[in-house]
């Protein structure tokens, strides 16, 4: 396929990663946006409102010269209607793993794109069956130190692998960047570029 060459607004290098697979052509924004979840918001709603915002804010932050689409994508780990976000010390990833044991939960995953088109976004929504961790296993996985900065407290393609029992949906998607959708949102945008 041939994509646009575009902006990443974000800081993670598992998005960069799945971006040169498929051999998109980007250059990274750094963007802040306030993440906190809305009184009453679905986890939908919020995890595609959050990468809107980061697209978004990343398309502002360009100079009128400068406007290429800019890429925005969110991941939130969800079980029931609570959104496990990042832990804020080993004693959240604890409480967020002890959560997860033995239960299946989605990873819902918004790619957002904003160009002198407007915005599009679309959704990813996996599930991941965990299963059921001792206190030791636990332990041992948050002294690897591999979950401090994920969603949900994990890593799907690291060690935590080893806890999961399985998944239907995108890989890539709970990785942070569901490869088909943001393909498909990149090709729609690269054929409205070049019908102009």
């Amino acid at each position: 396929m041939n994509f646009p060459p575009i902006y990443l607004a974000s800081k993670s290098p598992r998005r960069r990663e799945l971006l040169t697979q498929i051999g998109v052509e980007f250059s990274v924004l750094s963007v802040d946006v306030d993440e906190t979840r809305l009184h009453n918001e679905s986890p939908i709603d919020y995890v595609k409102r959050v990468a809107i915002d980061k697209a978004q804010a990343g398309w502002d932050s360009l100079d009128v010269q400068d406007k290429k689409p800019v890429l925005g994508s969110d991941t939130s780990v969800v079980l029931v209607d609570d959104v496990l976000g990042k832990p804020v010390n080993a004693d959240d990833a604890k409480r967020i793993l002890q959560k997860l044991s033995g239960c299946s939960h989605q990873v819902m995953t918004a790619v957002a794109i904003v160009s002198n088109k407007g915005e599009q976004c679309t959704l990813s929504i996996s599930t991941v069956i965990f299963t059921t961790l001792s206190d030791a296993d636990i332990a041992w996985y948050i002294s690897t130190n591999e979950g401090a900065d994920k969603a949900g407290s994990y890593a799907v393609q690291g060690l935590a692998a080893l806890f999961i029992e399985q998944i239907k949906g995108s890989y890539s998607g709970i990785m942070g960047l569901p490869l088909r959708e943001t393909g498909l949102l990149l090709a729609q945008l690269n054929g409205q570029i070049n019908e102009q």
